[in-house]
């Protein structure tokens, strides 16, 4: 779905992914246009794998983009992007929004690994991320968050994520960074003067028990346990390429 919204551009994508009984994972949902295009692309036989892939520059000032991704029946779903997508000024002076909604019913898996969000010098970015999981349903979820282009200030970026397994939260964060935003954002306590902040989120059903310790993972990434089947990692990092690396190993860590 795609069309104009008072001065800017509204897309949403819509994906689902069910199991067809044998063992391998279907798309009777691939929707998306305009800037939200949807591609499948080869995966596993029991894994559906779609890429987004940016058709045109933004989100840009006014614009309201959304993804609907969801795993039902038994369905197995990874979804990544095709490159990094850029919050970009534009004519309109409201801010861009991006609303990204993720289900997982039980004996679901649901990967959303996207490329990371820059944000660049005049722009203002507000993202939601909201995760709907079943008692027994599989995640991991990656966000990278880039202030900032080589060699310019941030623009503003407002995020929050949501987690839910079995209607109980269990994660429920925001981060405000860059210009306009709360004094602080760029001190020792938040980012330390790093332009790259990114976290990982991990429920599986085995989590639960025995419960993991928190613990740091080097200098700059933390490893939390969460209120339920899930593990927290939080990462800042003076690029994009170190963030990759510091969430890759620590996904490979938990197994």
């Amino acid at each position: 779905m795609t069309g104009p919204v008072g001065s800017g551009v509204v897309a949403r994508a819509r994906i689902l992914a069910r199991g067809d009984g044998r063992g391998a994972t279907v798309l009777p949902v691939l929707e998306g246009r305009g800037p939200l295009a949807v591609r499948r692309t080869r995966g596993g036989d029991d894994e559906a794998r779609v890429l987004l892939v940016g058709a045109m520059s933004g989100p840009l000032g006014g614009d309201r983009f959304g993804v609907d991704a969801a795993a039902e029946e038994g369905g197995r779903l990874r979804v990544g992007s095709a490159a990094a997508t850029i919050a970009l000024p534009g004519q309109a002076k409201d801010a861009a929004e991006y609303d990204v909604r993720l289900r997982a019913a039980d004996g679901c898996e649901l990967r959303w690994l996207p490329e990371p969000l820059i944000s660049a010098a005049g722009s203002e970015l507000r993202v939601r991320t909201r995760v709907e999981l079943g008692r027994t349903a599989r995640l991991v979820l990656r966000e990278e968050q880039i202030l900032g282009r080589t060699g310019e200030e941030p623009g503003r970026l407002t995020s929050r994520l949501t987690v839910r397994v079995a209607g109980r939260v269990v994660l429920d964060q925001e981060l405000d960074c860059g210009g306009g935003a709360p004094g602080g954002w760029d001190g020792p306590a938040v980012l330390d003067g790093h332009r790259a902040v990114g976290q990982l989120v991990v429920v599986r059903p085995e989590f639960a028990d025995p419960v993991m310790e928190a613990r740091m993972l080097g200098e700059s990434a933390a490893l939390m346990p969460l209120a339920g089947p899930a593990v927290l990692v939080s990462a800042v990092a003076p690029d994009g390429l170190r963030l990759r690396r510091i969430l890759d190993e620590a996904l490979a860590l938990l197994g």
